[in-house]
């Protein structure tokens, strides 16, 4: 009976490794490909009762490269463990981005967070990524292949990543637009492609 129920535990055992492998299995393998970018390394100082104690603060942007996108900001002792803490933090925290033709943004807009402005078009192309610093890793984890950035505000990194991210959330596709108007996705895409030869005519 002993035996019995040894055996029993061991088969339960081996069952509910096999079940959370292959519940990991899917997630690890997304996991894996996820571009990482490391965008800034700061040392950091808190003062405590007999001195100040030194650590690190790390901020990262993660990415699919195909239209997912987050950041994160991690602090620790080590270099290692804030950049692990950081990653961590990003992923939990992605977002969508709807992109047309999966290599640029549908259309223009902005964004802002503190004294971080900035500006993001939708580019032609072959125009590549015109963006720096931390908007950039943005972009290149995102998956977007035409791009045109302009900062107008601070050019702290973690503002800039914020008010990038305020953009990003504003984007819409034209589907999710003309849902909401009650329209076809053609009238909407119409306006758009119509409107560059009325602005040639009027002139």
């Amino acid at each position: 009976m002993a035996d019995n129920e040894r055996n029993r535990g061991e088969r339960g055992d081996r069952d509910r490794r096999d079940r959370d492998g292959r519940d990991r299995a899917p997630r690890d393998r997304e996991e894996s490909d996820l571009v990482e970018k490391l965008v800034g390394i700061n040392r950091v100082a808190k003062v405590v009762k007999g001195g100040r104690r030194f650590g690190f603060a790390a901020i990262v942007v993660v990415g699919d490269g195909k239209g997912r996108v987050g950041y994160g900001s991690g602090k620790a002792r080590e270099v290692p463990e804030a950049i692990r803490k950081a990653t961590d933090q990003a992923k939990r925290a992605m977002i969508r981005v709807p992109l047309r033709e999966g290599r640029t943004l549908h259309h223009d807009v902005q964004g802002h967070f503190g004294a971080g402005r900035v500006v993001l078009r939708s580019a032609p192309s072959g125009t590549g990524i015109i963006a720096g610093g931390p908007m950039r890793a943005i972009f290149e984890a995102l998956g977007v292949a035409d791009v045109v950035t302009k900062s107008l505000g601070t050019s702290n990194p973690h503002n800039m990543i914020k008010a990038t991210f305020d953009a990003l959330t504003k984007v819409v596709s034209p589907r999710v637009v003309a849902a909401r108007r009650g329209r076809r996705v053609s009238d909407i895409l119409g306006k758009r492609e119509d409107a560059p030869a009325a602005q040639q005519e009027a002139r």
